[in-house]
């Protein structure tokens, strides 16, 4: 049930949960439960981490951040397994993931009593890096043999409905996708405008640029909670961005 073909799976650091995603997309193989709905469950659960950040409870707050991540995965592999890939799962998840961060940097912005200008800065920076990592596994998926392509390199046209769903909502949750990651996009593409010529990456540098991936992002993010070092957190993925300077150089040196 993986994304990639055979050849280019790599250790991804942000993919902890998909062992357990497997399993639930298993049970869940055959029921009245679509993928859709699990991804409003990951949804849910990205609601009670903001709640209990909130009110103080942080490791269950981080908690609840790992089981979203897992459900996270679980959407995408029910789909794969049922052989029902989905333009409205795939922008539907992505939207549901940039509103749960939105709302959970600014719940901890609420409670550190941080400036909303460090928050906004810290929320960019987090969406920034999670764009760098999806634009390199989304060119290793789309040119390589058997990887999934719902994600496309560039996403600038909306895409023909897939059997069995409505063009109109693919329309509309595509055009609010591209509201929000439309920004982000065009900076990596600006960044490392070649990086699409290439046909494949090495494993390592993968899986090194998988700690800019959600899961492994919410992972740091629960960590620090649970060790209750909440007013960590907005400083710290302000300066994980320097990384994407080094990720970028070690690309363009690796595969000129």
């Amino acid at each position: 049930m993986s994304k990639l073909a055979t050849e280019n799976v790599f250790f991804d650091l942000s993919d902890y949960g998909r062992p357990f995603a497997n399993i639930l997309a298993r049970k869940l193989k055959g029921t009245a439960v679509t993928p859709v709905h699990v991804t409003f469950l990951f949804g849910i659960c990205g609601l009670f981490a903001v709640y209990f950040i909130l009110i103080g409870w942080f490791k269950l707050a981080g908690a609840f951040l790992i089981l979203k991540s897992i459900i996270d995965a679980a959407d995408g592999a029910l789909a794969r397994l049922n052989k029902k890939p989905s333009y409205i799962g795939r922008y539907l998840d992505s939207i549901f993931d940039i509103i749960l961060n939105a709302l959970i940097f600014a719940a901890i912005g609420y409670i550190t009593l941080t400036p909303i200008y460090w928050v906004c800065i810290a929320f960019f920076a987090v969406q920034l890096q999670g764009t760098l990592y999806n634009y390199y596994y989304v060119i290793l998926r789309n040119q390589s043999l058997g990887g999934d392509t719902t994600s496309q390199i560039f996403e600038q046209k909306t895409p023909v409905a897939l059997h069995g769903e409505s063009q109109q909502k693919v329309n509309i949750l595509f055009g609010i996708y591209l509201i929000l990651y439309g920004v982000f996009d065009k900076i990596i593409y600006s960044i490392d405008n070649s990086a699409h010529t290439k046909t494949s990456f090495p494993k390592s540098f993968m899986t090194m640029v998988s700690s800019y991936g959600l899961g492994f992002q919410l992972l740091i993010m629960a960590m620090l909670l649970g060790l209750n070092q909440v007013h960590l957190i907005i400083p710290f993925f302000i300066g994980y961005s320097v990384l994407i300077v080094v990720f970028v150089g070690v690309r363009k040196v690796l595969l000129r």
